[in-house]
């Protein structure tokens, strides 16, 4: 087994230029394990400018936030998957919630997403999870079959070593639920069972789960030490330099 821990900040749509260096530069200071992956997906603005200041200490990846999933085309506003990889952008993420939510993106539509930005080199942090209405009727490990089924379940097991899965309990995004280092660690064994049942063994005890709801520098460590989450999308504390550098060594 080789998979990677993984602390990924998502800004969402936060910080000015000068603001996103002064924070990417801070956080480029934390003590560096191999075994830890440090990701920073940032708003579009930011992406050639931190390119530039943080490629040369290569402790900090770069992803972006979304992509459409064409290549070039009358999309105003979008990024295409091939223009991310002609900045050598190694990550997006794909099927966050707010865009499921906020800009309709149905199984169907990320399923062209996976697909797109897979053929463009890119790897994928993929986003999936529930509603509290779907956790409160107790059909929450359903609610992500179907999401993992329909939008990520037909690439190939060495397409598979290219995602990263990040399960979010919608419920406890920007409201200051968690979910329980339990809770947390049931719907993760749940989902590595259905990548097992799916590829095999080796895939899915290779591929990394994020947890990704309310993740702070107070809890890190109780969620991180669970045997099947292997990091956090971490939202809000990734603002704090100092708070997600905390964050990063709850994985010690």
């Amino acid at each position: 087994m080789n998979r990677k821990n993984i602390a990924a900040g998502n800004w969402k749509m936060n910080t000015t230029i000068d603001e996103g260096i002064a924070l990417a530069s801070r956080i480029s200071e934390f003590k560096r394990d191999l075994n830890n992956l440090v990701i920073l997906a940032v708003p579009f603005i930011h992406l050639t400018t931190l390119q530039k200041k943080i490629k040369s200490r290569s402790k900090v990846l770069l992803a972006a936030q979304n992509c459409h999933h064409k290549n070039s085309g009358a999309y105003t506003g979008e990024i295409s998957p091939t223009q991310l990889a002609s900045m050598k952008i190694p990550y997006v993420i794909i099927g966050h919630s707010e865009r499921r939510e906020h800009n309709n993106e149905t199984n169907d539509i990320l399923k062209l997403k996976v697909r797109a930005a897979l053929d463009a080199g890119l790897k994928i942090i993929f986003c999936c999870g529930e509603p509290l209405e779907i956790r409160r009727a107790s059909k929450h490990i359903l609610h992500v079959k179907n999401q993992l089924v329909e939008s990520l379940f037909e690439l190939s097991p060495s397409e598979m070593k290219n995602i990263v899965i990040a399960y979010e309990p919608i419920w406890a995004i920007g409201t200051g639920e968690t979910a329980s280092p339990q809770q947390a660690q049931e719907m993760h064994a749940a989902i590595r069972q259905m990548i097992l049942s799916k590829y095999n063994k080796r895939t899915s005890d290779n591929i990394s789960i994020l947890y990704g709801g309310s993740v702070k520098a107070s809890n890190a460590k109780e969620i991180f030490g669970q045997p099947d989450v292997d990091g956090g999308l971490v939202g809000g504390a990734s603002l704090n330099a100092d708070e997600f550098i905390q964050i990063i060594n709850g994985f010690e």
